[in-house]
């Protein structure tokens, strides 16, 4: 039965940070009893992920970095919902970082802005000037799978510990299912 934890071999993250990202270990202090796994690369994608280590869908937690601009003043975040869950960019992030227009930031300069990798951008270790919005079902949806700044990692923490993470402001950033 799918769970959290699925079928991975969980080690605290404090004691296995050489399997995430730089600026994700040197970030672990901020998220403590969080744990860490070693997984498949090729298997980071959620929907890949969650089925073949047989971790809960609503247990994971997706991140995706949007960058939005008003006037001279830019602005990038990282967007924190539940992998069954889509948020509202357009409407709920973009009135929340107060730009006119937001949209996903490139690849490349993210990855070169975090030292992280596409497919494993988590909110642990993001700059220090980035916001981390967090939709409020992630804040209280207890243990939840996410990103470990890298391709062949994943962190379990809790939701409320992200919550806590700072520049985080949690939100209900969820667009309506259906």
């Amino acid at each position: 039965m799918p769970s959290p934890e699925g079928t991975l071999t969980w080690t605290s993250l404090a004691e296995s940070a050489h399997l995430v990202a730089p600026s994700v270990a040197a970030a672990a202090p901020l998220v403590p009893g969080a744990r860490v796994a070693a997984i498949d690369p090729t298997l980071a994608d959620t929907a890949a992920f969650c089925e073949a280590y047989d971790v809960a869908p609503e247990a994971s937690a997706n991140c995706v970095v949007v960058h939005g601009r008003r006037g001279e003043r830019e602005t990038r975040a990282a967007v924190v919902v539940l992998a069954t869950d889509r948020a509202d960019i357009n409407k709920v992030v973009r009135k929340e970082l107060d730009v006119r227009k937001v949209s996903f930031a490139d690849q490349a300069d993210t990855e070169e802005r975090t030292g992280m990798t596409s497919g494993g951008i988590t909110p642990v270790g993001l700059p220090e000037d980035w916001v981390v919005l967090v939709d409020e079902a992630v804040a209280h949806a207890g243990p939840v799978v996410i990103g470990g700044g890298v391709r062949d990692a994943k962190i379990l923490l809790d939701g409320a510990v992200l919550a806590a993470l700072p520049n985080a402001r949690v939100l209900p950033l969820a667009l309506p299912r259906g």
